[in-house]
């Protein structure tokens, strides 16, 4: 695939389509993945995404395991991974290094 033929923000959504249900991963997974430190162009890219539900933009937390901003709001962030089986506990994930998706 030419990825040269894509936007910034298609091709972490390309990246997001990848991650499993009942996993996360984080800005400076998909950045690092792009061969960028550009974590804040990745968190823009998330708050413009026009379809959240089907690029899923809720499974991107900060790399702290917190959950981070959601464009639908952080109670369905939440309620999206919860549904996923991603437990979050004080806005935080739960087993975040068991349930972290890593780009190889």
């Amino acid at each position: 695939m030419n990825t040269q033929l894509y936007s910034f923000n298609e091709k972490c959504y390309q990246l997001l389509s990848r991650i499993p249900e009942g996993r996360v991963t984080t800005y400076k997974e998909i950045a690092q993945a792009l061969k960028t430190k550009a974590y804040r162009a990745v968190g823009n890219a998330m708050a413009n995404n026009k379809t959240p539900i089907v690029i899923p933009c809720h499974r991107v937390v900060k790399s702290n395991g917190e959950i981070g901003n959601y464009a639908l709001g952080v109670d369905k962030k939440i309620a999206l991974l919860k549904q996923e089986g991603v437990s979050v506990e004080n806005g935080r994930i739960c087993d975040f290094s068991k349930r972290l998706y890593r780009f190889d």
